[in-house]
């Protein structure tokens, strides 16, 4: 196990002994939407919840350890432990309760410095994780195998504070360099992406299809873009059932396709695919879908819509 020297340490027990080792590959930052001291995560993590950051940080700094960064912590979900035993460290930030306010600057201070220490310590490599299992750094909402249903969290703010302070600042302190303050700027509002479609679809087994909401077309860029497409399959799939989503983009032909990572789950109901990333200008964003079947039998797609904010560029 490895502890990092700026955090106290507060070990929670069974999980930092019993929980399996990870070799750290990841950073994912989460808001814990609650204005809490390290001491209180650690306190509520031990008595009410067997779910655990590595890491707890106040609005004042305070910064608390709870598991070693080679025990896997159960806080990214399909990144908390991969087959390949590499896994992500993670920690937990104060925040208000709808984790919409940005990091004080005493909580960035101590990311970055956080940041740089994984870097030297385990090698996670310096950029922004490029898919759920890519090392680097990263953000809870960043790529949607990090969550189980789908979450904002650490909020916009935070997201933005990540990308233009945070993530900058690991890197320039990392390469021996002093981070530039950067004029505060004001957030554009966002406009909202949202369509449905309830027409009834059979899905070919095996087979890819592209779906239509409004149009098949989910936006154009130049764009900023966190999207979510939500399906509902019939209750009579098979439990066994492989769904598989898949963003891409494509020219304004539907030629020269780029995929996004797809994104799996299983069985009827309803599942859930999130995507953020740019668009290129010129681009179109675009979602298909997946069904495979044990006995190769075709599944009905009941209802399909997406959601979500964007920002032109």
């Amino acid at each position: 196990m490895a502890w990092y020297p700026g955090a106290t340490r507060m070990e929670l027990q069974p999980e930092s002994d019993g929980q399996p080792a990870i070799r750290p590959t990841q950073f994912i930052l989460h808001s814990v939407a609650a204005p809490w001291t390290a001491r209180r995560m650690y306190e509520y993590w031990r008595d009410s919840t067997n779910l655990e950051s590595h890491f707890g940080l106040g609005y004042e700094g305070d910064l608390a350890q709870y598991i070693g960064t080679e025990t896997r912590a159960d806080s990214n979900y399909a990144a908390n432990r991969r087959p390949d035993g590499t896994g992500a460290v993670s920690i937990e930030t104060a925040s208000n309760l709808k984790h919409t306010d940005p990091w004080t600057d005493r909580q960035i201070e101590q990311l970055i410095r956080l940041g740089v220490w994984l870097h030297q310590r385990h090698g996670v490599p310096l950029r922004i994780c490029r898919s759920h299992s890519d090392p680097g750094y990263g953000y809870h909402r960043l790529h949607s195998a990090w969550s189980s249903g789908g979450t904002s969290c650490p909020g916009d703010a935070r997201v933005n504070q990540f990308r233009k302070v945070v993530f900058p600042g690991i890197v320039n302190r990392a390469n021996g360099q002093s981070p530039s303050p950067l004029p505060p700027e004001e957030d554009p509002v966002p406009e909202m992406l949202h369509e449905s479609n309830a027409t009834d679809m059979e899905l070919t087994s095996g087979n890819w299809t592209g779906l239509s909401f409004r149009t098949a077309v989910l936006l154009v860029g130049p764009v900023r873009q966190h999207t979510v497409v939500h399906l509902v399959l019939d209750d009579a799939t098979a439990p066994d059932t492989v769904v598989e989503g898949c963003f891409y983009t494509t020219d304004k032909n539907g030629g020269d396709r780029s995929l996004h990572l797809p994104v799996r789950g299983y069985g009827p109901g309803g599942h859930q695919f999130a995507c953020t990333a740019d668009v290129g200008a010129g681009r179109h964003l675009r979602f298909m879908v997946r069904a495979r079947t044990r006995d190769s039998r075709p599944v009905r797609l009941l209802h399909r819509a997406v959601s979500g904010p964007f920002w032109k560029l």
